[in-house]
């Protein structure tokens, strides 16, 4: 092979490599969640592209900068911002954006980083704005929320859940959404939403909060406690009074049978006695010497005294009595039938 020859195919291989990486460099691909800017030299050139698959650039010259269609989200630092009744509170704020316009949003911020910078000034500053000429019942509680109070409240927290809300929490966030819209628009970008994250007191004024909410919740425990001790000893009353009142009548009506009982009792002696008078002289008489004779007991009485009357009538085993003449025993046993 001459060396003519050897040139040619030299320049071919060159040519057809040269014109590979220029195809290649001329191509680029776009995903279905992308958007690009060509940029040439530094500068944008052209309409951002936005149709995803396949497209053409100048090789070497052009460049590609790829921009995310997706929602992204921010997240402030947590800010203390003094209300309208100036209550020092907390807010932490949280939103969702888009690239709306990659060109713009080029030419103005850049990138990601640069846009995220721009969104703290703008939102944080919006919000400062809202919440300290809001008052804090309108950023706590929404229009829509139907209060009932559950426990004992002073007239102070009656008075707030009572009041009518105007704007309320989401009308406060679509406001400061629509706020944020109009100073954001400039860079290409769009805000989708604005959502307060968290809302809380700052340590000083929370723990001043806390020893409030603690001494109201004692005060209401204290309360409860004296109304049990009220309703106890009105209970304890009652049931004393109960307690009295059936002993009485259980009282009354065991002195009605016992006089009944004895009524009863005395009928039946009296008709057991009365069947034979001699007979229960007798036995009465028995029982009196019972109770009154002893051991060591001396009497002194009279030989004509009624007392010894039935001693007197009976005589010894075996004898005649002095005044009936019959026998002791006998007289005893008949006495006894």
């Amino acid at each position: 092979m001459s060396l003519l020859q050897r040139i040619i195919g030299f320049l071919i291989v060159v040519v057809l490599v040269g014109g590979g990486i220029a195809a290649y460099g001329s191509l680029y691909r776009l995903d279905e969640v992308e958007q690009a800017v060509i940029v040439q030299f530094g500068r944008p050139v052209g309409e951002p592209v936005t149709d995803a698959g396949l497209h053409f650039k100048l090789p070497f010259v052009q460049e590609v900068r790829r921009f995310d269609q997706r929602l992204i989200s921010w997240d402030g630092d947590p800010n203390q911002v003094p209300t309208r009744g100036r209550e020092f509170i907390s807010v932490d704020t949280t939103a969702r954006w888009r690239i709306k316009d990659p060109l713009a949003f080029l030419k103005s911020v850049r990138d990601t980083s640069g846009a995220q910078s721009r969104l703290d000034d703008i939102i944080d500053s919006v919000v400062r704005d809202k919440l300290s000429s809001t008052d804090l019942v309108e950023i706590v509680r929404s229009a829509e929320w139907d209060v009932s109070k559950a426990g004992e409240v002073d007239a102070r927290d009656d008075a707030s859940l009572q009041r009518k809300i105007q704007v309320g929490r989401e009308g406060l966030t679509r406001s400061i959404l629509e706020e944020a819209s109009k100073g954001v628009s400039q860079y290409g970008i769009e805000l989708v939403d604005v959502r307060i994250k968290r809302l809380n007191y700052i340590p000083s004024v929370q723990r001043q909060v806390f020893n409030r909410m603690i001494s109201e919740r004692q005060r209401i425990a204290e309360q409860f406690r004296s109304e049990g001790e009220g309703e106890a000893a009105r209970i304890r009353g009652e049931t004393q009074e109960m307690l009295a009142r059936i002993r009485s009548e259980a009282e009354r009506e065991a002195q009605v049978l016992r006089g009944e009982a004895d009524a009863e009792a005395t009928k039946i002696y009296n008709d057991a006695f009365g069947a034979d008078p001699e007979f229960f002289a007798f036995y009465r008489t028995l029982q009196s010497f019972k109770r009154t004779l002893g051991k060591d007991t001396v009497l002194l009485l009279s030989s004509e005294s009624d007392y010894l009357g039935f001693l007197e009538s009976l005589a010894p085993y075996g004898k005649s009595s002095t005044k009936a003449g019959k026998p002791a025993f006998d007289v005893i046993r008949r006495r006894a039938r």
